[in-house]
């Protein structure tokens, strides 16, 4: 593969898509980069919206310039891979790296493939142990899940904690998390640090433990026999129709009684699950507020709409729109050095590698040699299958394992 003289460069432009303020890289996570060989270019002004300034970048060994400059190096990386702002014209050859929503956006992919762009969508980069300083999904909904329950409590006309006073005794508020991922646990923990009382449910037995370890009660609901609710790769497994409206009514009760709802449940590359019904939101007492972090892919409660607070019957239903991207500086911050971990795979002595053998590199690989190489995105695009065929890729949620009824 070739690079520019001097080592391969690796390009950062601002992002454009609407509302995004991260960025792909950060001073502190480009130190290893430069030490491997390479020659980091940041856009002017990439890092602005996060708190990060040029000047930060150049005192790391970070070249600033312009955007011309970043698109045409070696390897771009971004936070949204979506063929716009000049990624369209990249050059046959160069490598992207980033989130590329791939089985949301396949036409997206076909359109790098058709460029001969090398494209590595983040998400789909495995769930191993090896592979965790670069799982980029698991970094966001972190943080996702730690600001939707911050987003409830500044809408909920109520207080978290337990607070005693001379004119009486205040109880805490009720809040129930529906799955218990990365952003469902993340969420568990903020709403308890502020002194909530937590239920959660999740359709997977094994996460009761770590439910329980944050303090929470785990709402068990009982399955169908035969359904564990445990899938491959630490994902819930499909769950029928029948089952999801049985867990429909076995959770109507503890959600009429719930103050707050935080709801994290997707499904990559597929609409989310409905798992609230409008007839759930209206038994919930005025004021109450629920935060649906599927919202995006839309919504776990039958009336969100994305980017807007919709009011049912005096419940505040919040569908939030890319959460992490509301706390730019640490998201950027670990989103950075999940890219420079993965890159630091491929960039050896200042020169990149292919390493196609590698299993976090190959399963990231969704277009490359001017076609798509992703055999579930060329179905997706009505392609005959790549033979051999692809190594299966990992199928990810951009926020939390399904919760309900989906498969990961």
């Amino acid at each position: 593969m070739s690079t520019a003289a001097g080592g391969v460069t690796i390009g950062v432009p601002r992002e454009t898509l609407d509302a995004e303020t991260r960025v792909a890289m950060t001073p502190a996570a480009l130190t290893g980069l430069t030490k491997a060989g390479a020659r980091v270019i940041i856009e002017s002004g990439a890092g602005a919206a996060a708190g990060f300034t040029d000047d930060a970048y150049a005192e790391k060994g970070a070249t600033v310039g312009a955007r011309e400059a970043a698109l045409g190096a070696d390897v771009v990386a971004v936070v949204r891979a979506v063929p716009r702002g000049g990624l369209e014209n990249l050059r046959a050859g160069q490598v992207l790296v980033g989130m590329a929503t791939p089985f949301a956006t396949p036409d997206a992919v076909a359109a790098f493939a058709d460029r001969g762009v090398r494209l590595h969508a983040l998400e789909l980069v495995p769930r191993t142990t090896r592979a965790q300083a670069m799982d980029v999904l698991s970094s966001q909904a972190n943080i996702a899940g730690y600001k939707a329950v911050l987003l409830a409590a500044e809408a909920l006309p109520k207080v978290f904690p337990l607070l005693t006073t001379a004119a009486g005794t205040i109880p805490p508020a009720k809040v129930f998390i529906v799955g218990a991922g990365v952003a469902g646990l993340s969420a568990i923990a903020t709403a308890r640090r502020l002194g909530a009382v937590v239920e959660a449910y999740d359709v997977r037995s094994a996460v009761k433990e770590e439910v329980q370890s944050l303090g929470a009660r785990f709402v068990e609901l009982p399955l169908e026999t035969g359904q564990q609710g445990e899938g491959s790769g630490a994902y819930a497994q499909q769950m029928s129709e029948e089952t999801i409206r049985r867990q429909q009514d076995l959770m109507t009760k503890t959600v009429a009684a719930s103050d707050v709802i935080i709801t994290t449940a997707q499904v990559q590359g597929a609409k989310a699950p409905v798992i609230i019904t409008e007839e759930m939101v209206r038994a919930m007492s005025p004021g109450a507020v629920i935060v649906d972090l599927a919202a995006e892919q839309g919504g776990n409660v039958a009336v969100t709409r994305a980017g807007e607070t919709v009011d049912v019957g005096g419940v505040r239903v919040i569908g939030p729109v890319n959460v992490p991207g509301t706390v730019p500086a640490h998201s950027s911050l670990v989103y950075a050095k999940n890219v420079a971990n993965f890159l630091a795979l491929m960039v050896k002595d200042g020169v990149l590698h292919d390493e196609v053998d590698d299993d976090i590199v190959r399963d990231s690989l969704v277009a490359h040699g001017g076609q798509v190489t992703s055999n579930r995105v060329r179905e997706m695009l009505g392609l005959e299958p790549i033979t051999p065929p692809a190594p299966p890729a990992q199928e990810p949620d951009d926020t939390d394992p399904p919760a309900e009824g989906s498969a990961g």
